[in-house]
């Protein structure tokens, strides 16, 4: 993408384009790609003469260009020029166009450059490491330190639980979203607050349970997790509840009853029936419901998930 130049746009053109870029912030992206690969660590070789010409001269006999990308059309490395600035969609005056923004502050350190592990080494690394966890603190730095699933590379953080380890019932959902990558816990956006007033209904809320996700990093976009990434997350979470030990597991929507039941049949056909769950140390009832994201969607779906949160009250009265 070449530098723009509101000052030159119509509004209604640099509206749109404003628009556009704060899609695309919401969304998650944070690189331009080309239309065809570029390997940034070849030697790009002599500045071509036609391309040294437009450049200072101290720049043309650094190489401080990606000589290339410029030489094919390809978009220039980020490192370029052509990549020193582009407009903040937030930005009130269109003829001002900003610097891009840091990345947030919640952003992990850059880490070495690794060979990525196959998905089955990945599932066996995650096994290994789910095993050895003693304990929930030992669990969330293990995934925090986990490089075997790709979605933490795009992720701000690590969101591995809330509410109270020790709680009668556990919920566990999919995925985090935006909302929950920037602040670290799960179920907090639009879904979260539909969430805490269904918990209200029957007598409970954050601090008497204990709610987590399937896997614990944001996918981009909030696109769903494919079965590769749920299935290489799915020993970490499987320990979560063994360690957590509730007496009552809740699955917040398919995905998640899917992964933890072992359904096949979609969530309309599976919510509100007891199934028995095996933690790995005893057996305890398992209730899969909709998801307060689908509710938000459907909210004439609402009674049937009052139904079975009504159910759950029933069993915590038992």
């Amino acid at each position: 993408m070449r530098e723009l130049q509101p000052a030159s746009m119509t509004p209604d053109r640099a509206k749109t384009a404003r628009d556009l870029l704060a899609f695309y912030r919401e969304a998650g992206v944070d690189a331009l790609v080309g239309e065809e690969p570029v390997d940034r660590l070849a030697d790009p070789g002599p500045v071509p003469p036609a391309v040294r010409a437009r450049l200072p001269a101290s720049e043309a006999r650094a190489g401080s260009i990606d000589a290339q990308a410029l030489a094919s059309g390809r978009p220039a490395a980020s490192g370029s020029p052509e990549f020193a600035s582009f407009p903040d969609p937030a930005f009130s005056d269109p003829g001002t166009v900003r610097t891009a923004p840091p990345r947030p502050s919640l952003s992990r350190p850059a880490s070495p450059a690794a060979t990525p592990l196959s998905p089955d080494a990945a599932v066996m690394a995650a096994r290994e490491a789910a095993k050895n966890a003693k304990s929930l603190d030992d669990l969330r730095a293990m995934l925090d330190s986990f490089q075997g699933c790709t979605l933490r590379a795009g992720a701000t953080q690590l969101v591995f639980a809330d509410g109270s380890p020790a709680a009668r019932v556990m919920l566990v959902g999919e995925a985090p979203g935006r909302d929950e990558d920037l602040a670290g816990l799960p179920f907090v956006g639009r879904s979260g607050k539909l969430l805490d007033r269904m918990l209200a209904a029957i007598q409970l809320d954050r601090t008497s349970v204990y709610i987590a996700n399937i896997v614990p990093w944001r996918p981009p976009g909030n696109r769903t997790p494919t079965p590769q990434e749920s299935q290489i997350c799915l020993p970490f979470i499987l320990r979560q509840i063994e360690l957590a030990d509730p007496d009552i597991l809740v699955c917040l929507g398919g995905p998640s009853s899917q992964a933890l039941l072992g359904f096949r049949d979609g969530i309309k056909k599976t919510r509100g029936r007891w199934v028995a769950f095996h933690t790995g140390s005893r057996e305890i009832r398992a209730i899969a419901t909709l998801h307060p994201a689908y509710l938000l969607r459907s909210p004439l779906e609402k009674r049937f998930a009052w139904r079975d949160f009504l159910a759950i009250r029933k069993a915590l009265d038992g």
